[in-house]
């Protein structure tokens, strides 16, 4: 029995190897030979392919960083609502009350937050 087990690991062992080798192998034949392969610097995302002078942490100001955590925290709102309107002819009143209760919680959440002036635009 062990030696029927070493026998299939080995052929998963083998196999694996070799398809390893085969992808490696045409990974670089490919590269020299592919007429439509670009420069490195062309496949840069801005200024036409040239080196970009600042790095992307730098670019944006850091009151975009609070705007962009609500409108993920309304996008997850939204990822809640979809499953439960699938669901709401089924469970009826239960639902709605439910669905009541999580959209007065974020309700509260953004009446705070604009109240603290988290949605200031200054």
């Amino acid at each position: 029995m062990a030696q029927s087990m070493l026998g299939a690991f080995l052929a998963v062992a083998t196999a694996t190897v070799v398809a390893a080798t085969a992808v490696a192998g045409v990974a670089l034949w490919r590269r020299p030979v592919d007429p439509t392969a670009v420069a490195w610097s062309a496949t840069l995302p801005w200024l036409g392919g040239h080196e970009p002078e600042t790095h992307a942490w730098n670019r944006f100001h850091a009151r975009y960083y609070p705007m962009t955590l609500v409108l993920l925290a309304f996008e997850m709102e939204m990822m809640f609502m979809y499953p439960w309107a699938v669901v709401f002819a089924e469970l009826g009143t239960k639902a709605l009350v439910e669905m009541a209760v999580f959209l007065a919680l974020l309700s509260l959440g953004v009446v705070y937050l604009w109240r603290e002036g988290g949605l200031a635009w200054q």
